[in-house]
């Protein structure tokens, strides 16, 4: 079984939007009907859970109705922090799967993931056990430790942004929750899936990730979100992406300079 475990129990705080992030319409649906679309329709992935904040769980489950997320197997009252909400879900799906099922792990605001990047995260588990969707950065990152000065710049050439999702086996990753959840600062430090796994001397394995899986999460990102879609109608429309439109005008252009 492949499944996908997203979570969406964000306030939406730095969107300033006054409601959930999650629940902002764009192009006339919610960012999180989206996302769970992407799954929905992945010939792969056979079931979903969600984990999402409890006030929102019944408006939650009207909306996968209403949108046809006949995936959505349950929506689980999501915890303190992410990696709660996370283990929540887990410990959901594990009544209902194989501890070799996989799973992959998605933020619930991360509506743009390629669907390639959904199959090549499930044969990397199979082939190395994990899953890190990560993209190489065009920019230099620089460690600064107090905001102020720089204290390190690591190689351009081995740096990379992680992003989603982070996918496991289902035992494997459920264990690694319980191990760190049974230390005295639990998930202090803890960002991602991929800092539990190696917060237990685990080695993860990159899968290259698309450029426009964002996580939307504030204004910018809504705009930037948007012109995404847009760019995705314009290829669906024509057939074309943007680098073969601009060669195939490059191409008349010639004829015309050469006379043909």
């Amino acid at each position: 079984m492949n499944l996908a475990i997203i979570f969406a129990g964000g306030s939406g705080v730095r969107m300033g939007a006054g409601i959930p992030k999650q629940f902002l319409e764009i192009n006339g649906k919610p960012i999180l009907i989206h996302t769970l679309q992407l799954f929905q329709e992945h010939h792969e992935i056979d079931r979903i859970y969600l984990a999402m904040s409890r006030d929102y769980i019944g408006y939650t489950e009207a909306l996968a109705e209403e949108y046809h997320i006949d995936k959505l197997e349950a929506v689980v009252p999501g915890g303190e922090t992410a990696q709660d909400s996370i283990y929540n879900a887990l410990k959901r799906a594990e009544e209902d799967n194989p501890g070799d099922s996989i799973v992959l792990i998605h933020d619930g605001v991360r509506p743009c993931v390629g669907y390639d990047v959904i199959s090549e995260n499930i044969e990397s588990v199979k082939d190395y056990g994990s899953a890190i969707t990560a993209t190489s950065c065009y920019e230099t990152i620089l460690v600064s430790r107090d905001g102020r000065k720089v204290d390190d710049v690591p190689p351009r050439s081995e740096s990379y942004a992680a992003q989603a999702p982070q996918s496991f086996y289902l035992k494997d990753i459920l264990e690694a929750h319980e191990r760190i959840r049974a230390r005295e600062n639990r998930y202090e430090g803890m960002v991602d899936a991929c800092t539990i796994y190696r917060a237990l001397g685990r080695q993860p394995h990159i899968v290259p990730g698309n450029r426009g899986n964002i996580k939307v999460t504030t204004p910018e990102d809504v705009y930037m979100f948007r012109a995404l879609l847009q760019y995705r109608e314009n290829e669906q429309a024509f057939g074309l992406s943007q680098p073969d439109r601009m060669a195939a005008k490059m191409k008349r252009y010639r004829r015309t300079e050469s006379g043909a």
